[in-house]
């Protein structure tokens, strides 16, 4: 099964901030293997913006540190799953290693706001 994985990123890991990061880490993902990565430079921050302009890359996946309710709202309403609470600042290839193998686990959304 296809999977296209975005998660915000900064310097090679997982960025605190969903919607500031500099850009996104998206890999594509076919039968549990990684068969493409690149990198998409972040638009400017506006709310609500995020779920559709990664809707419109094919992202069916979103890994993060946290995020607000209401953009995990629209991800989900575009068919997104959403995964958040990873450690901020891990690096992105072991989080989608970890996912591909079944072992990432979510936790507390470090979003307060």
């Amino acid at each position: 099964m296809k999977k296209i994985i975005a998660l915000p990123a900064d310097n090679g890991a997982v960025c605190m901030h969903f919607g500031h990061c500099p850009y996104f880490a998206v890999y594509v993902v076919d039968d549990n293997k990684i068969i493409e990565e690149r990198k998409l430079e972040a638009p400017p921050h506006q709310p609500g913006l995020l779920p559709g302009w990664l809707k419109e890359k094919e992202v069916t996946d979103i890994i993060a540190c946290g995020m607000g309710q209401r953009a995990i709202d629209l991800f989900n309403q575009s068919g997104i799953n959403v995964i958040v609470g990873v450690d901020p600042g891990k690096q992105i290839d072991s989080l989608v290693s970890e996912y591909i193998a079944g072992k990432l686990a979510g936790g507390g959304n470090y979003c307060d706001h």
